[in-house]
């Protein structure tokens, strides 16, 4: 099962470990900037948590936030509510994604497309975004994992991590045929009776560069770049993490 109760009630304490959400929110505001874009509608797809919704809603944008888990969104409501913020949140599949009306920007960020196993059905995606809910002046905003880290970094390995009170096995495939990595995590969490086991598989297509530019050029969009993590420049042929920026 991935992104359970469990794992939402953790996912904060793991993630900012790893990812600085301001920093990629400055990022994304670079990208902006960088095409000359002020949009004030923005849509965060596979919101998880609502960490790069509630950072960009609190810098002014009207947010809307979209994530197939429940237990996630939640998490991502209280998490609103404590800061004061006015945030739509939808419990939607993004492959079924339905909203109210167009968005002047739409991010998915730290491998939310990843998670899209079947590439008809992420073409699908791409195409009802750009004809139906992204502005004529808007934007598409999003990261994946890269073929070379699912496939090489991650590949077939196991890492190991300890905290205080949690501990965990992360065990790693990769599928050759389908180009699929499968993530099989394994928590030991620490409570008042002693320590709680579960666990969480995860799937992730690697996509190559060619295949997403292509993807979003037959959905409709006008130009796509790609850059480097937190740059305006290509990304290395072997980057762990690619960004592309797909226009209207």
């Amino acid at each position: 099962m991935a992104y359970s109760k469990n794992f939402a009630d953790i996912y904060d304490f793991l993630m900012y470990k790893d990812i600085d959400y301001a920093h990629w929110a400055d990022y994304i505001e670079n990208i902006f900037t960088h095409y000359d874009l002020s949009p004030d509608l923005v849509c965060d797809l596979a919101c998880g948590t609502g960490n790069f919704t509630t950072i960009l809603a609190k810098r002014g944008y009207d947010m809307t936030g979209v994530d197939i888990s429940a237990d996630m969104l939640s998490a991502a409501r209280a998490k609103a509510a404590d800061e004061g913020l006015d945030i739509l949140f939808l419990n939607q599949d993004i492959s079924r994604l339905d909203l109210y009306g167009s968005m002047g920007a739409f991010i998915c960020m730290i491998d939310g497309f990843n998670y899209i196993l079947v590439p008809s059905v992420l073409q699908n995606i791409f195409t009802k975004i750009h004809r139906c809910f992204l502005d004529p002046d808007g934007i598409l905003i999003f990261d994946l994992s890269s073929y070379t880290k699912l496939k090489h970094t991650l590949g077939n390995n196991i890492f190991l991590h300890s905290e205080r009170d949690m501990f965990y096995a992360w065990e790693n495939t990769f599928h050759e045929k389908s180009a699929v990595s499968e993530m099989n995590l394994t928590f030991f969490r620490k409570g008042k009776s002693g320590y709680k086991r579960f666990s969480e598989n995860h799937l992730q297509k690697a996509y190559t560069e060619r295949q997403i530019v292509y993807m979003l050029k037959k959905a409709g969009f006008s130009s796509v770049d790609t850059f480097a993590e937190f740059d305006l420049v290509p990304p290395d042929k072997d980057a762990e993490r690619i960004v592309f920026a797909a226009r209207y």
